[in-house]
């Protein structure tokens, strides 16, 4: 059972009429002795400053290096040292502020400023409490003063860690009864998860329309977490705070750029942990117009493609010819992807899609009744499918006007039951991209496989990739997490 621990920079900074909780001060934490060969504490550090190389950094420090969980986090503190950096944190949460504050009509609130101090993500006020929570996930700080500001709509102006000692005397204090409910539901109840190897956080979305895997794939991987010692946990957005409580992040949330799914693996990666899809794979993969290149440069079979601007769009239409495939650069499940007919169409759809992007993509039209989809992770082959074109439809999606979507069936194979050339053509794409877990999607054509795009965050839905595989699909991409998690456990003995 883990054991929680409280620090505090001087024994006085603990009032006697504080709650009897473990606590000690920072020096003797720093010392180690016995506190440092704990390997199942959680740290709670209440030092009175975080600055850089202070002791309550150094606490913060060390809790990390001596594998202890701690809040805050050395990353945190960073975060909150600069507005330049926590800046880029705080652009949802403005939004939700914008709409909580917005509405609030009292007399208390001043018309330009307005301050909220946070204890362990609770606040004093109910109606601002969503709000309070989900700036306490960003930056897990024991006490926090945000101070909120009117310019047109309301936006997070400074946060600031508080010490323990702005509280005073107050014994009954909100911090304390905020410091118990937090103890109680992450730190004191006995945790399934200290009794495995590694814990594995998947980030998804429960409301995805077209989630990259459905609820019942989900279970299948947490089943096949646990037969490998992994615990294996659902996270979702406002969990971005936890992230660092995980060894490894999987992402099961359509992935784009400027997204919180981006925000996730940047995080993730920065603190060391296995993540797929890694931040160089999104960004490969997302942006259509790198792929395009990425491909011509190193002589992988595909379309016809031309990169367009607004002053060569005719290119498209001497080059390649009608129908002409447009696509923005950013688009999953046929989504932002069209075809012109005639020289029409082809400036119709190309006016609307320019105003998304500087630059859209027009690739040469090659119908076949399916695509190859081969899925490749850590550079093998995992699976295969056959997707076919929706009913009476040029795409396996096809999207309606009123927000519907159909799909077309599938058909599910062996690797070792698809032809050679399709399956070399798809490792050579991905080997392109990296050494995690990718969709390439091919078409065969009189000419030989040619490669349409690379996907990160392909699909893995029950009783369609998992077809042939069954449960061992699961097995081995939990199992390619062990070994890299392994990996890395070994390079720092």
């Amino acid at each position: 059972m883990a054991e929680h621990l409280l620090l505090v920079e001087q024994q006085g900074d603990w009032k006697p009429g504080y709650p009897r909780l473990p606590v000690v001060t920072a020096r003797d934490y720093l010392a180690g002795g016995d506190l440092a060969a704990k390997r199942d504490l959680r740290v709670i550090n209440l030092c009175r400053s975080y600055r850089y190389l202070s002791l309550g950094y150094y606490c913060s420090l060390l809790a990390e290096a001596r594998g202890h969980k701690v809040i805050p986090s050395v990353r945190t503190i960073q975060e909150l040292s600069s507005r330049e950096i926590y800046g880029l944190e705080t652009e949802e949460l403005n939004a939700l502020a914008q709409r909580l504050l917005g509405r609030r009509k009292t007399t208390a609130l001043v018309p330009t400023a307005y301050e909220l101090t946070i204890c362990f993500g609770q606040c004093d006020l109910k109606e601002l409490q969503p709000l309070a929570r989900q700036i306490f996930e960003t930056f897990r700080c024991p006490i926090l003063k945000v101070e909120f500001r009117f310019q047109g709509t309301w936006r997070i102006g400074a946060i600031k860690a508080l010490p323990i000692t702005s509280i005073g005397d107050d014994a009954d204090s909100p911090l304390f009864a905020a410091l118990e409910g937090y103890l109680s539901k992450r730190w004191r109840q006995p945790r399934a998860r200290l009794s495995y190897r590694y814990d594995l956080a998947i980030l998804h979305d429960p409301n995805e329309e077209l989630p990259p895997s459905d609820a019942k794939a989900l279970a299948r991987f947490v089943k096949a977490g646990k037969a490998q010692g992994v615990n294996v946990e659902l996270i979702q957005r406002k969990d971005y705070g936890r992230l660092a409580e995980y060894d490894a992040l999987f992402i099961r949330e359509t992935t784009r750029i400027g997204h919180h799914t981006f925000r996730f693996a940047k995080k993730a990666d920065s603190e060391g942990m296995v993540v797929i899809d890694d931040p160089d794979s999104i960004m490969r993969c997302t942006n259509k117009v790198y792929l395009a290149e990425l491909l011509a440069a190193n002589r992988i079979p595909r379309p016809k493609t031309i990169i367009l601007r607004k002053e060569n769009l005719m290119d498209a239409e001497e080059q390649i010819g009608y129908p002409i495939v447009l696509k923005i650069p950013e688009g999953s499940f046929s989504r932002g992807v069209f075809k012109a007919e005639d020289r029409s169409s082809l400036t119709r759809i190309a006016a609307r899609l320019f105003k998304e992007s500087d630059l859209i993509l027009a690739q040469e039209f090659l119908y076949t009744p399916f695509d190859w989809r081969i899925g490749v992770l850590g550079r093998k082959p995992l699976y295969a499918c056959k997707y076919l074109m929706s009913r009476d439809h040029w795409q396996i999606v096809k999207h309606e006007v009123d927000g519907r979507h159909e799909t077309g069936g599938h058909e599910t194979l062996a690797v070792e039951a698809v032809p050679p050339a399709v399956i070399k053509t798809a490792l050579r794409a991905a080997d392109l991209i990296g050494d995690g877990l990718y969709g390439v999607d091919l078409k065969e054509t009189a000419a030989g496989s040619v490669v349409i795009e690379v996907n990160d965050n392909p699909s893995l839905d029950a009783d369609v990739e998992d077809r042939v595989l069954g449960d061992q699909l699961y097995a081995r991409l939990i199992g390619e997490m062990v070994e890299r998690l392994d990996r890395r456990r070994a390079r720092k003995i």
